[in-house]
């Protein structure tokens, strides 16, 4: 390439002197204030580093090279079921067979007996006796009682019963 040249002051486009004029007096301080924003952001560390990470994989798959893997012997281990498992899948499809088969008009029609009969009016009539007297435990009034003084006695051996347990002991 060639160096380039700066062009000569003849050969720069002309400007009328009104436009010229006009640019050398333009007032700054009647344009509006914008604020800038920066619209090409420069990636992060971590965008690069991801980027390199897939690049590195296609380049990986794309140079790939079949030739040089080894040959693997697949073993197959087929576990066929025991004696026991078998009875046990014979018996759950008889049981499912039996329950397909099912015919519910071969049942016999039957009559319900209760056997937990409702108590007759004597055991009403207690159980009522009970709730008032519970009732007349939970809305006892103490204040209705009667002052009582307790009188406590303690009563000393005398003399001679000092000298009696003294002369048995």
């Amino acid at each position: 390439m060639s160096n380039p040249v700066s062009p000569s002051l003849k050969d720069l486009p002309k400007v009328s002197l009104d436009l010229k004029s006009e640019l050398e007096g333009f007032n700054h301080d009647g344009m509006k204030k914008a604020a800038t924003a920066i619209k090409n952001l420069l990636p992060s560390a971590e965008d690069v580093r991801q980027e390199r990470q897939h690049s590195d994989l296609i380049h990986g798959l794309e140079t790939f090279q079949p030739g040089k893997l080894k040959h693997a012997d697949t073993k197959e281990k087929i576990i066929l079921p025991n004696a026991t498992d078998v009875a046990a899948e014979k018996n759950q499809q008889t049981l499912i067979a039996g329950i397909e088969a099912f015919d519910p008009a071969k049942l016999k029609h039957t009559e319900t007996q209760e056997k937990n009969p409702l108590p007759d009016k004597t055991a009403i009539e207690q159980e009522k006796g009970k709730q008032k007297f519970i009732s007349g435990i939970e809305n006892f009034d103490p204040a209705k009682l009667k002052h009582a003084e307790t009188l406590e006695k303690n009563v000393l051996p005398t003399k001679e019963n000092i000298d009696a347990e003294k002369v048995a002991a």
